[in-house]
């Protein structure tokens, strides 16, 4: 395929109905990619267990252009762009669910509560009551999540903002307290922690997988609780994802947010469909570079093999085609003894733009090449094997 008409592709591609879509619209910002958005994570629902460690957190997918729920995120390096939240596996990297922040929704079966709390609740359904923990940071943590999430048979580790009122005074930073230290406190099936890496500093955390005043031996004089150290080893699961969706970037500039996601959800096909090949194959050593070239292979392979076939399509292209394919190049029968090649014919390397004619044929495969695509051989080491 030519770049001139993959552009095209890239131009004309759109994933819903447009006579349908303003009606749509009407209820749902998000209807221009909806139902390819929910097919994607239904695949990627089905085909890998994660581990008993999950992720949430939030990605900023870049785009400036139009978009009527477009973010704006200083902290994050492309600063504008499409939010979405995401439930990653903390140890493999895999995307089990994705929520994009739409805003106020209009009336609808679209419409939505945006705050923590239920759109934690909405990711983590895929796996309610497995007794998996999941992992957030201190704007998805409260008392109340923790304690819904134990319901649905799931633990919490996570960073607390200290304007909660569910934290006790004592946990709170001051001048006075002691550096490396930390305070545990107990309530039901939940445990609050507040550790001091200096002065007039504290890092709260809670958890319902922990129920003791547990200090992580490895911290050394850092002292570390093990809620904290758990918290440290499972908080990257989405960052990861972003790491190596840049390190192999399918996307392209566009000015049409579905667009943005839609690449999106190939960078993410490509990640997890590394980690089911390596859950498939422990033993083996698997490069993530070798592996998407070998995943992009199987993926054009198919329509190579159709377009080798194609009688309409021009000579060199199949054979360039079957030479991909490691085929046997399919040689025309050799001309007539009494036509020794008198007629003209364009030469079968050289390109449309060229248009070169000659009389040459090739001894081997009969075919008609000009004088740059052929070369003088002897008769002796024409008849040689080697």
């Amino acid at each position: 395929m030519s770049e001139k008409r993959f552009r095209f592709i890239l131009r004309c591609l759109r994933f819903d109905d447009i006579t349908t879509r303003n009606e749509r619209r009407e209820i749902d910002k998000f209807a221009p990619i909806r139902e390819v958005f929910e097919t994607f994570l239904a695949t990627f629902q089905k085909n890998f267990i994660s581990s008993e460690f999950l992720t949430i957190d939030e990605q900023l997918l870049a785009f400036r252009g139009r978009c009527p729920f477009r973010q704006y995120m200083p902290r994050k390096p492309a600063r504008y762009g499409v939010k979405m939240f995401a439930l990653v596996d903390a140890k493999t990297s895999y995307t089990f669910n994705l929520e994009p922040y739409l805003g106020a929704q209009p009336e609808g079966p679209y419409k939505l509560s945006n705050s923590p709390n239920d759109l934690v609740l909405r990711l983590v359904q895929p796996v309610e009551g497995t007794n998996r923990n999941i992992t957030g940071d201190n704007w998805f943590t409260s008392v109340p999540l923790a304690i819904k999430l134990l319901e649905k048979k799931l633990t919490y580790v996570g960073t607390m903002r200290k304007n909660k009122r569910e934290i006790p005074t004592e946990f709170l930073p001051t001048k006075n307290r002691e550096e490396k230290t930390s305070i545990f406190g107990f309530r039901e099936d939940l445990t609050m922690a507040s550790y001091c890496p200096k002065k007039n500093k504290a890092v709260i955390v809670i958890s319902s997988m922990h129920h003791d005043s547990s200090i992580d031996p490895e911290s050394g004089e850092n002292r570390l609780p093990e809620i904290i150290t758990c918290y440290n080893q499972t908080k990257v699961g989405v960052d990861l994802v972003d790491q190596m969706s840049d390190n192999y970037n399918v996307a392209r500039t566009t000015n049409r947010w579905p667009m943005v996601v839609f690449y999106d959800l190939l960078n993410i096909s490509g990640i997890n469909a590394c980690c089911v090949y390596k859950a498939n194959h422990p033993n083996e050593k698997v490069l993530r570079s070798d592996f998407i070239e070998k995943f992009a292979w199987e993926l054009i392979k198919p329509q190579i093999e159709h377009r080798s076939t194609i009688s309409v399509i021009p000579r060199e292209i199949r054979r360039r085609a079957r030479h991909l394919l490691g085929l046997e190049e399919v040689l025309p029968p050799p001309p007539p003894p009494d036509m020794p090649g008198s007629c003209i014919r364009r030469c079968y390397i050289c390109t449309r733009s060229r248009n070169k004619s000659t009389r040459k044929i090739c001894h081997k495969c009969s075919r008609h090449a000009c004088k740059e695509h052929m070369v003088e051989v002897c008769t002796s080491c024409l008849s040689c094997k080697k």
